[in-house]
């Protein structure tokens, strides 16, 4: 069923919210307005004063297809999506084998047709010897180019600011930076083994994969930024916060994200979460999460990205120097970024703006990311009255486990609609698998 009617609606889109009802045909919005009648044929949903919002568009995803589904995959991880409220997303490159040329884009897109319930798009990674692929590689096939500046154990990492240089030229598709510095980080970790005696904790990775890390590589890119405008990837301190430009996204040289992770855990859950929120970059201080949160309010961080990266749970601990970075997300992504709203430190349609708006305005995703009479009808139904009560819920994700296991969110996904499609309806898939690829504009 394509065709509905969701009346009492609150609905948040382009800096206002509204009461509402909105019609849904042929997988658009054909009717935002008050009073509207059902018509023959037409679903029915009463919102009863709950927030209707543009869907997530969640920039940073690791949906692990192909090479690593041991761990998730396109159909698995995009289920858990549109339980969360997400109805697009845009996948990295870090797959098996790497999605560095055209021919791995058009492979990712040919697995996602018919099995992902959300919409999809694909970063083609920079990687040594890909320049040519880079620069025959248009806007119909990837959503941008996305480029890892350093970490640890990165075989991928492009650091040297010449050969950056190169491939910040090669293309004029929207392009993410990611990284830390490479030699900060394991002079770092050097020295926490040196001082533990080889035995490390969770507790030690902030000091590891550091502030001083996260900011040298954001010192890299920006003496690049002149060449073209760039989209920096997982902002996690205080010192990258203040060192942003504040604005509207469309005016700014530069743009930047932050992950969900990064906004609600701080340093003191590794007492508790240990390797399970081991994550890169790293959770750091309770204050550096505040001055995140701050700059998502004063407009110097643009979006908000899941940061999505499922692992086994055994290939979370216990030791910490083996078990892997990074955590499952989606399936709690709206609730978890709805608990700013909760606390006054966003309103609602400034978080409207992070994850739908904004993530489509710097993609150049076409009829996308706004509740608008002839856009793409991609909408969450957001109860802000009913707590989302994590260890009641049924997870999705192909790991099956979350950090997020017995926190109580401030709001339920009550239901998702995907290019028109109801996918996700009181805490039960619908079985329709709605998915289209992603059209994007130039930048």
């Amino acid at each position: 069923m394509s065709r509905w009617l969701i009346t009492n609606a609150r609905l948040v889109s382009d800096g206002e919210t509204i009461e509402t009802d909105v019609r849904i045909e042929r997988g658009r919005i054909d009717r935002i307005d008050g009073g509207l009648s059902a018509r023959p044929r037409e679903m029915v949903v009463d919102a009863n004063g709950r927030y209707l919002l543009p869907g997530m568009i969640d920039t940073h995803v690791h949906f692990r297809e192909p090479g690593l589904t041991r761990k998730g995959s396109i159909a698995t991880e995009s289920r858990a999506a549109v339980a969360g409220g997400i109805t697009s997303f845009l996948d990295l490159p870090d797959t098996l084998p790497a999605t560095t040329t055209r021919r791995a884009l058009a492979d990712k897109f040919s697995r996602a047709q018919g099995r992902s319930s959300a919409n999809y798009g694909f970063f083609l990674g920079a990687a040594a010897g890909n320049l040519a692929e880079i620069r025959a590689t248009g806007a119909a096939e990837t959503c941008g180019v996305y480029i890892c500046v350093g970490g640890s154990g990165r075989d991928d990492a492009i650091e040297d600011p010449e050969r950056l240089a190169q491939y910040l030229s090669a293309t004029a598709l929207p392009t993410v930076l990611h990284g830390e510095n490479s030699a900060v980080v394991e002079a770092n970790r050097a020295r926490a083994l040196s001082r533990h005696d080889g035995e490390l904790k969770a507790s030690v990775h902030p000091e590891i994969h550091s502030r001083e890390a996260s900011r040298a590589a954001l010192d890299l890119v920006s003496r690049l930024a002149g060449r073209q405008r760039l989209h920096l990837d997982g902002i996690s301190t205080i010192e990258e916060a203040e060192a942003l430009e504040a604005g509207r996204l469309d005016q700014k040289t530069s743009t930047a994200s932050v992950l969900l992770p990064n906004l609600y855990f701080m340093d003191a859950d590794y007492d508790s979460l240990g390797n399970l929120i081991k994550a890169e970059p790293s959770i750091k201080t309770a204050s550096d999460r505040q001055a995140l949160r701050r700059a998502l309010s004063d407009d110097r961080i643009d979006i908000i990205a899941s940061g999505h990266a499922p692992h086994l749970l055994r290939e979370k601990g216990p030791r910490y120097n083996a078990a892997a970075a990074g955590m499952p997300v989606v399936q709690f992504a709206l609730p978890v970024a709805w608990s700013m709203v909760a606390a006054r430190m966003l309103s609602p349609d400034k978080l409207v703006e992070k994850v739908a708006h904004n993530p489509a305005r710097r993609f150049g995703l076409v009829d996308r990311g706004f509740a608008r009479e002839g856009y793409w009808a991609d909408l969450a139904m957001l109860d802000s009255g009913r707590r989302c009560v994590v260890d009641e819920q049924r997870l999705l994700s192909h790991c099956g486990w979350t950090p997020f296991a017995g926190r109580k969110l401030p709001a339920t996904v009550a239901a998702t609609w995907v290019s028109g499609k109801l996918a996700w309806r009181e805490g039960l898939l619908t079985g329709q698998v709605p998915g289209m690829g992603l059209d994007s504009a130039p930048d």
